[in-house]
């Protein structure tokens, strides 16, 4: 088993940061370094993608192989006595509720922002065949395709007449981050049903105020509900942590902080 990949930014209580897509912590400078302010960031980095594995073999993703990264990460990161913060978004986000779920023992507070476990949902069997098809247009016409597909579903609309394409080689998927998503994550991750019950730690569900009438939306909303946690909207839409960085990372700190009287 390799060591788990992550970066360190900045001082006080440990924030585990697990990011979306297959892991690659890119464009999320901005945010991390607006938390640094007040926390020790952690970016887990779950494939190594941005710490020279990009371009190396891919299988196939398991929820609970990012967690117990995660939990390593932590074993190496987190001082003896101390318990973390940790935000997910996306996939990441999934793996959040996963450590949370099985290894709670040293969390204090989680916040998954919009994460795709549609099989939370009444209607979830729909949604993660939705899913199946999106893994199935990749493959069958390219990254273009599979991308303009993906926006559908999370947007509960037709996907209209998709992009011309030809699958990706196996070099070419590799060496992209949105391919590795669509190939080996998104499937597996969209399968996952987040174990329900009490737990030490607290947990808050995000989801993006642009995000309003989309799937992840509702499946968050509907999560918070079904795991008795707080529902939080943040800025802009399922991607807002890029687009709104500064603001993302106010509200992300004032809902650590501000609502968690052990600080």
């Amino acid at each position: 088993m390799t060591d788990p990949h992550y970066d360190i930014t900045g001082h006080g209580p440990v924030l585990l940061f697990i990011p979306g897509g297959a892991g690659h912590p890119m464009g999320l400078a901005p945010v991390t370094d607006a938390l640094s302010a007040h926390f020790t960031v952690v970016t887990y980095d779950p494939l190594g993608l941005a710490h020279g594995r990009l371009g190396e073999p891919v299988e196939d993703q398991r929820v609970q192989d990012w967690s117990d990264g995660a939990r390593r990460v932590l074993d190496a990161t987190l001082p003896e006595g101390e318990s973390a913060y940790v935000f997910g978004t996306s996939s990441g986000a999934v793996a959040a509720l996963d450590l949370l779920a099985r290894h709670a023992e040293r969390l204090r507070h989680v916040v998954a922002h919009e994460p795709p476990c549609v099989g939370v949902l009444p209607d979830g069997a729909r949604q993660q065949a939705a899913f199946r098809e999106v893994c199935e247009v990749y493959r069958t016409k390219g990254l273009a395709a599979g991308g303009a597909r993906m926006t559908a579903v999370l947007e509960e609309r037709e996907a209209g007449e998709l992009p011309e394409g030809q699958p990706l080689s196996r070099e070419e998927e590799l060496a992209s981050p949105m391919a590795l998503l669509l190939a080996h994550v998104i499937g597996p991750f969209t399968l996952y049903v987040p174990e329900a019950g009490p737990s030490q730690a607290r947990l808050t569900v995000a989801a993006g105020t642009d995000s309003r009438g989309h799937l992840l939306y509702r499946t968050a909303e509907f999560l918070a509900k079904a795991q008795q946690a707080d529902f939080v909207e943040f800025p802009g839409g399922h991607l807002g942590i890029l687009q709104h960085s500064v603001a993302y990372a106010d509200l992300l700190t004032r809902t650590f902080l501000g609502t968690d009287s052990r600080s």
